[in-house]
């Protein structure tokens, strides 16, 4: 089975995320509160090339996935390919990154506001993705 994907939706979904990024953690959104509560030293010593090269790359691995099973289930659901879209990215959110930091950060000990920042960051990212992936669909797919 071939699976369409519109890559300019996924680059642009990969895109969005830098930006989501750079507005939730900024210091008069939540970065102050982030950088207290997950003990991150803003003194500048270690390089951003790094976490921004690997943000890139995940981001476009998720975004990538995202418009598979998108596409996946609307072939196999129809529907409003918005719609599906932001199901899609609604229960992979839930199921797999939601889930996933609430285990790991349960037995790391870090604060329940910490998790929720960050799942919250990941929900909203999630969502940026799913509606340009959803209202750039592949062409000739809807």
């Amino acid at each position: 089975m071939l699976v369409e994907v519109n890559y300019w939706a996924v680059v642009v979904a990969t895109l969005s995320t830098m930006l989501v990024g750079s507005i939730w953690y900024t210091p008069k959104v939540f970065g102050n509160y982030w950088m207290r509560v997950a003990k991150v030293d803003d003194s500048g010593d270690r390089g951003a090339v790094g976490p921004i090269l690997t943000t890139l790359i995940v981001s476009f691995i998720s975004a990538w996935v995202l418009a598979i099973a998108a596409q996946i289930a609307w072939t196999a659901l129809g529907g409003n390919y918005l719609g599906v879209t932001i199901m899609v990215g609604l229960m992979l959110w839930a199921g797999f990154t939601a889930a996933r930091f609430i285990t790991h950060d349960a037995f790391e000990g870090r604060p329940p506001g910490l998790t929720i920042l960050n799942i919250a960051h990941e929900l909203v990212t999630v969502i940026v993705m799913a509606l340009i992936i959803g209202v750039w669909p592949p062409a000739g797919t809807v």
